[in-house]
């Protein structure tokens, strides 16, 4: 199963998403592919941001890489793509060119919470906590992707 996770601007939210998943598929011998992108090409090569490192390392998780943008190509090689927010979730969908693509698209949320379409806010230009809320839940909802796939 290959995973690909989609932020704004891939250097918070959506990279700490894919490390915390990453570590679950080496942990639980899942093999597939995660990843990260992102829309915003000021961010593109850009590192995670300091706070979803500082996170990641608080709970023993890497958070690295560099921000990319979503490319068409994606919906090939990923069979899941998690958008954080509406603004991305409209984004990916109009770049799918068939309804078998848009079908891949949801929001992160819609996994512990389905059909209930809610946003994942970006702690970016917050304080600390809440990068630590959002690893939390990042937490949680890779925690029931893994059960779904074992």
């Amino acid at each position: 199963m290959n995973i690909l996770f989609v932020c704004t601007g891939n250097v918070c939210r959506s990279p700490l998403a894919e490390a915390i998943l990453k570590k679950k598929f080496a942990d639980h011998r899942i093999n597939g592919e995660v990843a990260s992108a992102g829309f915003e090409t000021f961010n593109v090569n850009e590192p995670p941001h300091a706070k979803a490192v500082e996170i990641g390392k608080k709970h023993g998780i890497e958070v690295k890489g560099k921000a990319r943008l979503f490319i068409k190509d994606d919906f090939i090689r990923f069979d899941r793509i998690y958008v954080m927010d509406a603004l991305s979730y409209d984004e990916v969908v109009e770049l799918a060119t068939s309804r078998r693509k848009q079908k891949k698209v949801d929001y992160v949320m819609n996994v512990i919470y389905p059909g209930k379409n809610l946003i994942v806010a970006d702690p970016i230009h917050s304080g600390i906590e809440d990068c630590e809320s959002v690893f939390k839940l990042f937490d949680k909802i890779t925690d029931k992707l893994i059960e779904e796939l074992k």
